[in-house]
């Protein structure tokens, strides 16, 4: 398992610096963490913006910044990541600092101004082995570590599979969470699945992992908000999230 997850880092160009992340001087914070919006074929250029919008308003709300002032280090550090295929993930803003509103609208101001980058069908869990790369090659030093996933799909149609790479993510005490989005523009459920249940059986995991859903454009911001609130908090989900199932 090891040596396909450096493998991978290193074609990404990341494996060099991993061994020196989290060394003596890495900067403390309370969460570090990846953030992984969906990209793959099925998302048009409006829902990107639209994803980017809901990151962006959540991020700078006085809720989410208020949780960043209530931890030991009163900082987080955040990246965002887009992906799509396997070997098309793309890190749309890096590794930022948010103590405070200014570094937080900092970070939403980069996030709009990106171009798209990734495409193709669905590899989530070449997604999640990228994540875990990130978090193992930075030189910052998280209390707690999380890769929270977005998708429309739980299917992963090429690359490493979810299993492997949720499992090497496990074992290095990386927690993963999941943001299910249902259809936008339609009634009813947005595929011919529970979404959310696949999410808790495939992908989500570790001490207090969850789904939460968003439907609608002005849910999504509300459901990004409180996911990011959770995490920041190290709240327990309440019972209206789906749980991990192991």
């Amino acid at each position: 398992m090891r040596q396909v997850f450096w493998a991978i880092a290193l074609a990404w160009g990341l494996g060099a610096v991993a061994p020196e992340a989290g060394g003596q001087g890495a900067q403390s914070v309370d969460l570090e963490l990846v953030l992984l919006a969906d990209a793959s074929g099925s998302i048009d250029d409006g829902e990107i913006r639209f994803q980017r919008q809901g990151y962006a308003a959540a991020l700078t709300h006085p809720e989410v910044l208020g949780a960043i002032a209530q931890g030991y280090d009163q900082r987080i550090a955040v990246t965002y990541v887009e992906w799509g295929m396997a070997g098309s993930q793309e890190v749309v803003v890096p590794w930022t600092i948010i103590d405070g509103l200014e570094s937080a609208a900092a970070f939403a101001d980069a996030l709009m101004e990106a171009p798209r980058r990734a495409f193709g069908r669905n590899a989530i869990g070449e997604a999640l082995a990228f994540g875990q790369a990130l978090i193992q090659s930075n030189d910052i030093n998280g209390y707690r570590k999380v890769i929270d996933l977005s998708a429309d799909s739980a299917n992963s149609w090429n690359g490493l599979s979810i299993a492997e790479a949720r499992a090497s993510a496990l074992a290095a005490d990386i927690v993963i969470n999941g943001l299910a989005v249902l259809c936008r523009h339609c009634s009813g459920r947005p595929v011919r699945y529970d979404l959310e249940a696949a999410f808790a059986e495939r992908i989500i995991g570790g001490p207090g992992s969850f789904v939460i859903s968003a439907t609608g454009d002005e849910h999504f911001a509300d459901a990004v908000r409180k996911k990011l609130v959770l995490e920041i908090a190290g709240k327990p989900p309440g019972p209206d999230l789906r749980l991990a199932r192991d």
